[in-house]
């Protein structure tokens, strides 16, 4: 079966909704049929996987790269970051991929926002994504303007305006 291979990008403040987003909207997907997968930006580098005391972190310890595979997952400790061009590779097989974060990454993106805006998001985004907390008047008219408790319509949003890869 042929992929659509979308990838979008999600923005915004702490405690803004990003989360919560990206999971209705993936529930949905994937309940669709479609496979999603997730990339997480952890800009302060505090995700913690590989446990001390455990194999996997006496390995990642030597310095090398880390792949631990089981009956039904496979997690990768790389020590570098990676580019999106790189994501996009490791996933290959996909019909969504929905970035949370990075945004000094070219992708189209949605920044959320609940309770305030915060204009500094304004350059990097393509739609915005709030509540009724937020005034729409103060969203610039060249971003789109979603319902963040709507997540079928941030769906089709992204199918008109990610980028395809």
């Amino acid at each position: 079966m042929n992929k659509k291979r979308l990838v979008v990008a999600f923005s915004g403040p702490s405690n803004s909704g990003k989360t919560t987003a990206i999971i209705k909207v993936a529930s949905i997907l994937n309940d669709s049929g479609f496979k999603v997968c997730i990339i997480k930006h952890d800009p302060k580098d505090k995700a913690v996987f590989d446990r001390e005391g455990k194999d996997s972190f006496k390995f990642s310890q030597t310095g090398a790269d880390v792949a631990v595979v089981s009956p039904n997952k496979t997690t990768l400790f790389k020590k570098s970051t990676s580019n999106v061009d790189e994501m996009i590779e490791l996933f290959q097989d996909f019909d969504y991929l929905l970035v949370e974060g990075l945004k000094t990454l070219d992708l189209p993106r949605i920044s959320i926002f609940r309770n305030r805006l915060d204009e500094s998001y304004f350059s990097v985004s393509n739609a915005i994504a709030c509540d009724e907390t937020i005034n729409n008047n103060e969203i610039p008219n060249d971003l789109d303007i979603l319902d963040l408790n709507n997540p079928e319509e941030i769906i089709l949003w992204i199918n008109k305006n990610a980028k395809r890869v």
